[in-house]
Parts: C-alpha cells; structure tokens; sequence
C-alpha cells in the first residue's frame, strides 16, 4: 500500500451502509498464575455484574484453553465507552485488574459484519441467543 496504514476515515468509507458499531475489547490475561484470579472471581464477578446493570457491558466471558476443556485464566470482555481511555479506565477499575491478578490490554473494534437472534418464550420463562 503506497498511501501507508488506511486510516479510520477509509475504512468507515469502505464500510458503506454496515452497522460501523465501535465498541471496545478488553483482552485479559493471568499476570502470574491462576491463584489470585481465583482469589478475585468474586469482587470480579460484582464489579460485571454493575457494569451489565450500568448498560457498559455488552459481552463478556473467559476464552478456553485449545483443548476447549480446560481455563488458562484468559478472558475478553467488550464494552461500550466514550473513547479509549473511558475503556481503559474500565478495565482499570475491575478488581482483578487493580488487584494485579490479570493485565489487559484495549482494542477499538468496529463491529460491522454478524448477526444474532433473541428468542424469549415468555409462558416457560425461557431465552435462547444465537
């Protein structure tokens, strides 16, 4: 590419009428073992649990290990911030990232392409997601 990196500007040009979501992932990583990411889960788990109920969260979960059994402490979450440093500054204030159980690092993603589909079926109490 003669013109160097495409810019943000090129790429929502070339995105036309796709959705051009940004939203922001947290990609989150054990800094020393499993131990203190377990001695977290719980204030982690809350601190989750308000960002849901704020409307900051849009998904979040751990990533299995490569044999789709096991959990190396790894996990992603996705939000809606202002900017970058709105995202960092909610990773930041997760309990297993100010307690130094895991590091993470922030990327802006624009969601464009997907789809998904809610099914409630309100006489059994039931929902399914796909």
């Amino acid at each position: 590419m003669s013109d160097g990196l495409p810019t943000r500007k090129k790429i929502l040009e070339l995105s036309g009428d796709m959705l051009k979501w940004q939203v922001y992932a947290i990609h989150t990583y054990p800094t020393d073992g499993l131990e203190a990411v377990m001695a977290n889960t719980g204030p982690h788990l809350e601190y989750q649990h308000k960002m849901e109920e704020e409307g900051v969260y849009i998904a979040a979960g751990p990533h299995w290990a490569d044999d789709e059994e096991t959990w190396e402490g790894e996990g992603l979450i996705i939000v809606r911030a202002k900017n970058l440093a709105d995202a960092r500054r909610i990773a930041e204030e997760d309990p297993m990232h100010s307690s130094g159980a895991r590091s993470f690092k922030v990327r802006p993603w624009l969601i464009n392409e997907g789809s998904i589909t809610v099914k409630v079926n309100f006489a059994s109490n039931s929902r399914e997601v796909s």
